[in-house]
């Protein structure tokens, strides 16, 4: 029989509290060992029972989520999952919380959390999942009723279609989950000025991906935004998938642009790296890199074989770089990767591809 994930929730809210030990509780591979209306009593139940993960959320009394967490990463690593109401003006603070070592980000609303909590319930147990598999290390920098599990039939039906106009430019498509804002501003500011196009799918939540990219735009030498619609993927420039939509990489003769589309979950996610991946398979083939990085679950792992299939270059990050191993090892598995490589790598490998 596997250990159960010992969870400790910290959340100034009784109704939160309350509702995240019943979500957890509900499976059967997680055990909720506490609860805490504030770091300092979180503090005192850590001292008692080290938990696998932790549940934090950032606006608290006596001392805020934030502190709390850089208190954690640089004490006792612990890998935590940051459960907060957030806003489009909130979302740099969410930021600075993966910086400061989160592994992942769940998004509450102000009005019915309750009942947002409750409807997300797998997508919750699944993240607390993810992390507590997360490899950390100290002073780390590093929604809806989920249905049944989709393939990106239904957002793009898979084509044997070949006849397309004749292009020489290439384009990198990417996708990445859990540990993937750190892996991506690694990856990306190795890059020079003049890269090939990039396309992004990290998972994220609406209203976080605009902030993100800003940051990652100031840092970096190529240009880096959140996809709109019918922008098009152009050398110097990584457009990342606005969270809560698909995005899809089109090509309109030897242009490429990409397409913002509304669509139900594939491989239980909204954006999906499989939905990109197979439009970059249809659409740019053998001009296409792939690269999936750090996260759980497996998204990204068919769309990758049906890229190697079109003859494109497929990359995964290894597992030693890795945050969580799970999406490139399931691409690995599948037989969709070319290359396995630490992700301090991959940027040099990536621009050797594209000469």
């Amino acid at each position: 029989m596997n250990k159960k994930i010992h969870v400790l929730i910290v959340d100034d809210s009784a109704v939160v509290r309350q509702t995240l030990v019943e979500i957890l509780s509900s499976d059967n591979d997680i055990e909720v060992i506490g609860t805490a209306s504030d770091p300092f009593v979180a503090a005192e139940k850590i001292e008692e029972v080290i938990p696998d993960v932790i549940t934090l959320d950032i606006e608290m009394p006596k001392m805020d989520g934030l502190t709390f967490l850089q208190k954690i990463m640089s004490q006792h690593p612990i890998p935590v999952v940051i459960c907060s109401s957030l806003t489009t003006s909130g979302s740099e603070t969410a930021l600075k919380a993966l910086e400061f070592g989160a592994v992942e980000l769940i998004t509450k609303p102000k009005i019915g959390t309750k009942q947002f909590l409750e409807e997300s319930r797998i997508h919750i147990c699944d993240v607390v999942k993810a992390a507590s598999l997360a490899h950390l290390k100290k002073n780390s920098a590093l929604q809806n009723i989920v249905q049944p599990k989709l393939s990106a039939d239904v957002i793009l039906p898979k084509s044997n279609n070949k006849s397309l106009i004749e292009t020489t430019e290439k384009v990198v498509v990417v996708g990445a989950s859990t540990g993937g804002t750190e892996a991506l501003k690694v990856f990306l500011e190795l890059l020079p000025m003049d890269s090939p196009g990039i396309v992004i799918v990290q998972h994220m939540p609406e209203n976080f991906t605009s902030a993100f990219a800003k940051r990652l735009d100031g840092l970096c030498r190529l240009s880096i935004k959140e996809a709109e619609n019918g922008d098009s993927v152009i050398r110097g420039r990584a457009l990342i998938a606005p969270g809560n939509h698909h995005l899809l990489l089109k090509r309109s003769g030897a242009r490429y642009f990409v397409e913002v589309k509304e669509g139900p979950l594939v491989s239980r996610h909204r954006p999906s790296v499989d939905v990109l991946f197979r439009s970059a398979a249809r659409y740019a083939g053998k001009n296409a890199v792939g690269v999936i990085m750090t996260g759980m679950g497996d998204d990204g792992a068919k769309g990758m074989f049906e890229l190697k299939e079109a003859g494109a270059f497929t990359i995964a990050q290894d597992e030693k770089t890795c945050v969580v191993f799970g999406m490139p090892q399931e691409a690995i598995k599948l037989g969709g990767v070319d290359a396995v490589m630490p992700l301090q790598n991959i940027a040099g490998k990536v621009l050797n591809q594209c000469e």
